[in-house]
């Protein structure tokens, strides 16, 4: 066996270092590599048995995916963002190149003319007074009808003001095109890349700064904060055996309590005014649990003009379940939704919680990607200041109506209501922002009858943007894949992400921020069909068998609704056709392909209500409309056409990502002890 290496030693995979009397091993992933020691497992795992193995430095391998796509993801937002800063900037030294260049020229002509100031006047042979300006060494004549006023004007002759300012032309160049592009040349020669700063909150080993230092060229700073002065001493360590000293800046202390002091400590600009200090442009909460505690403070702390905050929720057991709905509540402001949408509902809630919590501030949040991954949630938003957007908040808050214990549908209720008003002119619209009508249903489900139980409030708007997807997918074949072990899964879920986003329609035309007539994003928009079914559970109420996906699809594609996959689920359909008509498909499957046995459906269940079986149905289950299909002979023909419902042209990707290993997980918190 090798002999343990010193710190400063060129980092290699499975290296031993000795510092300061101990031994590590070193672990790499991406391009950075953090220090273990050497007694430790690399990746130590809670046993079957339920026996704890402890870690004194924290260090989850399967969450190599969260790492890989947020260093992906920021340096995607990143590129964008830098070249708005370098088209300000330069649009900024043009415009002072100018200032300068003019003030040059003007000093040129009153030094090579020193007897006339800058407005003289002059007769002309019929007695009528003449306004002439010297300006750059040039005469300029006003109106001749214009009369000399003031003392400070000099009475001279045509052709004297002529001579007195024609004469220093051929002494003095006219550089007035070339100038201005050399000035450009030399600043830019001399200027800076633009600052971006990152901070990761809750750093732990240092890792996630590790690698944005490394692996996102343009990065000037990142800030590694933690609670534990052990854990700092590992930051500090690894940044050592890294060599980014200088680079990367540690701190012992409260995350809340350092982003609440960036957020509110304050500077003098030259102009003598009171300016907020200098914001993160990208903020990184990566905690243990839930990180509810720190959104209030890193909505402020992350920059106003379109920060981005990069947010992990390990605590699923709380925001997808229906096992703490209370718990739920007070870190997110919601209760969850009960089935299998719950993790999408969770996802709205997280959301919810991040966009009330900037709200308070006059902040607006727009979601660029969310995602509910193995365990945990990843959300990365843009927060911008604008009062005006954040009206738009009540209006795009939902809660939900879920039949949970019955078919499984749901309908929605907006809190409150963006409402397109025309303008008093009459020559165009604006948003009211009102009260929204209630309740939108009864407490009991109009399709089975069953008891309905509401969720919620949540965010009712996009989860995703596209276009953020598009930048992030358009750089993938560019990364290294011995840098980036994840890439396919990324490329696989950032795709699903990208299809479950149904296109919204044009919307109302008339509307004043629609992304069409501003070029930004609308916060009127909303998603108008959220969540998603399974055909297998469907299948299950009515109690037929399960038909094929495609069938469905095609089904469903024939009636001209769109129809797409949702990344949360595996088999799940996400629609725009409303559920009178998903449960009309499925009446028809059953009557077409699978009929029910005789007996297996009870009576009074939400099968027996949905198929409208007995006489006594309409009695028992009151406002729950007909399901015979003879009632209604406008109904149009539902075919199951496989062919239609099949996905053409569609790569093949890991959409859905299996169970890496025996026993994973979150892993237990590190204990900052050998």
């Amino acid at each position: 066996m090798e002999n343990p290496k010193d710190i400063s030693a060129t980092p290699a995979h499975g290296q031993r270092i000795s510092h300061d009397g101990r031994e590590y091993t070193t672990i790499k992933e991406g391009l950075a590599y953090i220090l273990i020691p050497a007694d430790a497992s690399a990746a130590p795992q809670t046993t079957p048995n339920g026996d704890n193995q402890a870690q004194s430095v924290f260090y989850n391998p399967i969450q190599q995916f969260n790492r890989d796509l947020s260093v992906l993801a920021i340096k995607a937002y990143g590129e964008e963002v830098i070249e708005k800063k370098l088209a300000v900037e330069k649009k900024e030294k043009e415009a002072k190149g100018k200032k300068r260049l003019e003030k040059k020229r003007k000093r040129a002509g009153d030094e090579l003319n020193p007897d006339i100031s800058r407005k003289a006047s002059r007769l002309d042979g019929k007695g009528t007074a003449m306004t002439v300006s010297a300006q750059n060494g040039h005469i300029v004549n006003t109106t001749d009808t214009q009369e000399a006023q003031g003392d400070g004007i000099l009475q001279v002759s045509e052709q004297e003001a002529k001579s007195s300012v024609e004469e220093p032309k051929d002494d003095i160049p006219d550089t007035s095109a070339e100038e201005p592009a050399k000035e450009v040349q030399q600043s830019e020669v001399k200027s800076k890349s633009p600052a971006f700063t990152i901070l990761d909150a809750l750093s732990a080993t240092g890792l996630r700064a590790l690698r944005y230092v490394h692996e996102i060229p343009f990065t000037t700073s990142v800030t590694a904060n933690d609670l534990l002065p052990a854990a700092t001493k590992t930051i500090n360590l690894n940044v050592q055996h890294n060599n980014l000293d200088g680079k990367i800046k540690s701190i012992t202390g409260n995350a809340m309590t350092h982003m609440y002091n960036v957020a509110g400590s304050q500077m003098v600009n030259k102009m003598g005014r009171v300016i907020t200090g200098e914001k993160y442009d990208v903020i990184d909460l990566d905690p243990y649990g839930t990180a509810a505690p720190f959104l209030d403070s890193a909505v402020q702390g992350v920059r106003d003009d379109g920060g981005l905050l990069c947010v992990t929720c390990t605590d699923a057991g709380v925001w997808a379940s229906n096992g703490y709905p209370e718990k739920a509540y007070s870190l997110y402001g919601g209760i969850p939704i009960k089935g299998l949408h719950s993790h999408e509902g969770g996802l709205r809630l997280i959301l919810h919680a991040i966009a009330t919590s900037a709200a308070r501030y006059g902040l607006a949040m727009e979601p660029l990607l969310s995602l509910s991954i193995d365990f945990y949630a990843r959300v990365f938003v843009r927060i911008h200041k604008s009062a005006a957007d954040v009206k738009f908040l009540a209006g795009k808050t939902m809660v939900v109506y879920n039949c949970d214990v019955g078919c499984g549908a749901w309908s929605t209720q907006m809190v409150g209501k963006n409402k397109l008003s025309p303008n008093k002119s009459g020559n165009g619209y604006f948003w009211k922002h009102v009260f929204e009508q209630g309740p939108s249903g009864s407490n009991c489900c109009e399709h089975c009858g069953m008891k309905r139980h509401m969720a919620g409030p949540m965010f009712a708007g996009p989860l995703h943007s596209p276009h953020f997807i598009k930048r992030i997918l358009a750089g993938l074949p560019n990364v290294s894949k011995d840098t980036y072990h994840t890439t396919e899964r990324i490329e696989g879920m950032l795709n699903l992400a990208l299809e479950e986003t149904l296109p919204l329609s044009e919307g109302n035309l008339n509307s004043p921020t629609a992304t069409s007539k501003t070029g930004k994003y609308d916060p009127a928009t909303i998603d108008h069909y959220p969540f998603f079914f399974i055909p297998s559970v469907l299948a299950k109420v009515i109690h037929c068998i399960t038909p094929h996906e495609n069938a469905l699809r095609g089904a469903l594609k024939n009636l001209g609704y769109r129809v797409t996959r949702s990344h949360t689920k595996p088999g799940s359909i996400r629609t725009d056709a409303p559920w009178d008509v998903v449960w009309e498909i499925m009446r028809q499957w059953m009557k077409q392909k699978a009929p029910a046995k005789e007996g297996a459906i009870r009576s009074g269940t939400a099968g027996w209500n949905i198929l409208g079986m007995g006489d006594s149905t309409k009695d028992q289950t009151e406002g729950v409309e007909s399901a015979d299909v003879e009632a209604n002979n406008t109904k149009p023909e539902i075919i199951f056409d496989e062919a239609l419902g099949k996905e053409k042209g569609v790569k093949k990707l890991v959409r859905y990502q299996t169970n890496p290993r025996e026993n994973w997980g979150p892993m237990n918190r590190a204990t900052g002890r050998g």
